[in-house]
């Protein structure tokens, strides 16, 4: 019988590589965790989560202040400076990764600071000259940005997401390319900070996952804060100028040239494969994604993966759990584990925040899955009048013969935190009338999602 050198060797150390190896060392494997990224922590401590939501909320306490007349409170002119703010965030960030790095040291594995490349199925070449075996492998890779559309990009010059949330000072004017989250956040940290912004994006509308209601929303709000937003774009060129970079791109049959100080490349990420060798362990990928099943197992049946590198969703949590998942699964395969979506959520921090938990309207119809939807809007919601936060709405989904909640969503304040209601609902499959008739207090914007739920619940048979 061949022996290894680990029982499992996890090859990343960011959230999910951490949950795999955490979860590996308390079920006793002799475990190794390999990182060869410049810094530890992974995406969302460095350059994800924790760096944009720090930035927003800087932006979010400044717009306030520049509105606080509003609520009869003379704040005078709102200043800043940029070169705190960013302090402020790098301290935090700081926090965040020396605890990581304290919890990767702790003794409980061996934690690796190098590349790996696989050799064989069992074998990797380390970037530090050794090698190194195992019976068991988790892969937690994460992402990196993904390449631009246009070679003239490369030429032009832009910066990634990466650059954006360590920049020394504020450009002028920026050129946001992408809608999604990352995108729309960035853009509206930007132009709250003073900088002429110009968004272009792809589809028909931002945040394109999400149902066209939410989408209409925030483009509402973005333009009302000062960004120029295209939609339904077709990128053609982009170039340098005397001042600084140009993008043209076409719109509804017109060439449009739009110009600025800087570009901000948004337009996602790619799963960060590339250099692993994976062809040499025999785990298939799609593109740089590589395949896995529901219990996070490869085409290889003792390799797992965990995180963006294999998706399908991009999302720290769900990373996490399938770490969980992955190692739970290779050290007790009579008893597997499976991934569930069902209680996916998502959440864009612009201000208003955007949530989605379960199914939306877009994927139900995808799906068809039958359901009845209500909404209800906050410019009608007695706390959200209190707090002059107007823009947007909350809406439920249910099953229209059960009244099970199936899917919600919240575009509004703080909506991040309120979806989290909806997840429970969803979690203990309550029905709308079990939703409905929950006391909330008043008044609070919890208590807004008891009017969709009465109106599903009044057209629903009980």
């Amino acid at each position: 019988m061949q022996k290894f050198e680990f029982d499992v060797a996890i090859i990343g150390g960011g959230s999910g590589g951490y949950a795999a190896a955490r979860t590996a060392a308390g079920a006793g494997l002799k475990t190794a965790v390999i990182e060869g990224g410049k810094e530890v922590g992974g995406l969302c401590i460095l350059r994800g989560c924790m760096p944009s939501k720090a930035l927003l909320y800087a932006a979010e306490i400044k717009h306030l202040a520049e509105h606080a007349e509003t609520w009869g409170v003379r704040a005078g002119k709102v200043t800043f400076n940029f070169a705190k703010v960013m302090a402020r965030k790098d301290a935090q960030i700081k926090d965040f990764a020396d605890y990581r790095v304290k919890q990767l040291s702790d003794g409980r594995f061996k934690f690796i600071r190098a590349n790996a490349r696989f050799t064989d199925p069992h074998t990797l070449q380390l970037s530090n000259g050794k090698k190194l075996t195992a019976k068991h492998f988790v892969i937690a890779t994460g992402s990196v940005v993904s390449a631009p559309p246009l070679p003239q990009l490369t030429e032009a010059g832009y910066i990634t997401s990466d650059e954006a949330l360590t920049l020394k000072k504020l450009p002028k004017s920026l050129i946001v390319l992408g809608g999604g989250a990352i995108a729309a956040e960035l853009a509206q940290f930007f132009v709250r900070f003073g900088v002429r912004v110009t968004m272009i994006q792809r589809s028909p509308h931002v945040l394109k996952e999400f149902d066209a209601d939410a989408s209409v929303v925030v483009e509402k709000v973005l333009r009302q804060d000062g960004i120029r937003l295209y939609t339904d774009t077709k990128l053609l060129d982009a170039k340098r100028t005397g001042k600084g970079r140009a993008v043209v791109f076409e719109q509804a049959g017109k060439k449009i040239r739009v110009e600025a100080e800087t570009i901000l490349l948004a337009l996602g990420r790619t799963p960060n494969t590339a250099r692993l060798g994976l062809e040499n362990a025999g785990v298939k990928t799609d593109g740089a994604r590589i395949v896995s099943n529901a219990g996070m197992r490869t085409s290889a049946p003792h390799i797992y993966a965990a995180g963006d590198c294999t998706g399908p969703h991009e999302i720290v949590h769900i990373a996490v759990t399938q770490g969980e998942v992955a190692v739970h699964n290779l050290t007790q395969p009579h008893k597997p584990r499976r991934m569930d979506y069902r209680l996916l959520t998502s959440v864009v921090f612009t201000d208003p925040q955007v949530a989605t938990v379960g199914l939306t309207e877009k994927e139900a119809k995808v799906r068809k899955i039958p359901y009845l939807a209500a909404s209800y809007p906050f410019n009608d919601h007695g706390k959200s009048l209190i707090m002059e936060t107007l823009d947007g709405f909350v809406k439920l989904l249910a099953n229209p013969k059960t009244g099970e909640i199936i899917g919600g969503c919240c575009v509004g304040p703080v909506g991040g935190e309120l979806i989290h209601e909806i997840n429970v609902a969803l979690a203990k499959r309550m029905t709308v009338r079990e939703l409905a008739a929950m006391p909330h207090y008043h008044p609070t914007l919890a208590e807004i999602w008891t009017y969709p739920a009465e109106e599903l619940a009044e057209k629903i048979p009980g």
